[in-house]
């Protein structure tokens, strides 16, 4: 017997898993033979404060000073072309992102062709060891008396006095279960009997490039298009480029669509240099959203003793250290250190 199950490996899984493990005996549950295979280890790994919606901002904001140690610098430059002003412009807004010249932005990103007739850019964007994050709150848990059970396949969830959890001839029985289930957490909860609340996975696909016409790329930021159109960034010597996809899928171990990356590669040839000769690799992941785009954080309002981690979208990494903090304080009854009109928009009540 444990006192809570967490369904899921992925950073909101195991974050969430390292800070209630404080208080409680803890089992984190993943299917998969390894923690973060799916969208945790496809990660675009970036630490930008300014992105996303308000409630989670409020939480990338909290979570910088956990970041600290597995941060490297890295920069953030958004390029815009002819008739983009406006989109330009409310982009670099949101995004708090000084305008730049157009030759400053060459000087980070080389390759920007003609056509670039904007930019904006700022240095507060870190590449994050996501990794090691993984394995430190992996460790976390288990030295706080937990377990950490990879090749776990939930197979069956019944309540009674307690949760039952059946990952194939293994029985797991807890008083709270926590469903981190990413791209799976509606299915996980219609299995558990609890009303599913609109979890919706979309697909993201990464292209890896050799880098452009030789150049040292390690030191160049991530850079943009308006509206996030595509994006490209450096990693390993080499530059991934993404066409920022966000197509409604269902959950799956995704893949590439060719089309799509084709469409997206071809947006980001159109404002660089060096043409999109060959394609080493390419892969995908699932950022999986609520209706409203928002985590969802908290006990659910109907069967509270199971509790919702879910909705992180792009954003589980930046977020972790506060939504798992969170998380705890709310199971575990301490007082939350999060706002209230943040925290009743990360709720599972407002759906």
């Amino acid at each position: 017997m444990t006192d809570i199950i967490v369904i899921g490996g992925g950073i909101a899984g195991v974050s969430a898993a390292a800070r209630l493990s404080e208080g409680a005996r803890v089992t984190l549950v993943e299917g998969e033979s390894a923690l973060g295979y799916h969208a945790s280890g496809r990660s675009a790994a970036l630490f930008e404060q300014n992105y996303g919606l308000p409630p989670v901002i409020a939480l990338n904001k909290a979570s910088a000073a956990y970041h600290q140690p597995y941060l490297s610098p890295r920069g953030f430059l958004l390029v815009a072309r002819a008739g983009e002003d406006d989109g330009f412009e409310a982009d670099a807004k949101t995004l708090k992102c000084p305008e730049i010249s157009v030759a400053e932005a060459r000087s980070h990103v080389p390759i920007l062709n003609d056509h670039i007739i904007r930019a904006a850019y700022h240095a507060d964007a870190w590449d994050i060891d996501t990794d090691r994050m993984i394995q430190d709150f992996a460790k976390t848990v288990r030295a706080n008396g937990g377990q950490v059970l990879t090749g776990h396949k939930v197979t069956a969830i019944t309540r009674g006095k307690a949760w039952t959890v059946r990952c194939g001839d293994v029985v797991l029985s807890a008083d709270t279960l926590v469903n981190a289930a990413g791209a799976w957490a509606d299915q996980v909860a219609t299995m558990a009997g609890v009303h599913p609340i609109g979890i919706t996975p979309h697909r993201r696909s990464m292209a890896r490039l050799p880098a452009p016409a030789g150049h040292d790329v390690s030191a160049w930021p991530i850079f943009f298009g308006v509206g996030e159109a595509w994006y490209a960034k450096p990693d390993a010597g080499k530059l991934l480029v993404s066409p920022a996809d966000e197509d409604a899928v269902e959950p799956h171990d995704a893949w590439a669509d060719d089309l799509v990356l084709a469409e997206g590669l071809d947006r980001y040839s159109q404002h660089v240099t060096s043409p999109v000769a060959r394609v080493e690799t390419s892969w995908a992941g699932l950022r999986s959203f609520a209706p409203d785009r928002c985590l969802v954080l908290g006990r659910d309002a109907q069967v509270p003793d199971f509790v919702w981690c879910a909705g992180q979208g792009g954003y589980g990494f930046q977020t972790a250290p506060a939504a798992s903090q969170l998380l705890a304080d709310l199971v575990l009854g301490a007082a939350p250190e999060i706002e209230a009109a943040t925290l009743e928009s990360l709720s599972p009540a407002r759906f």
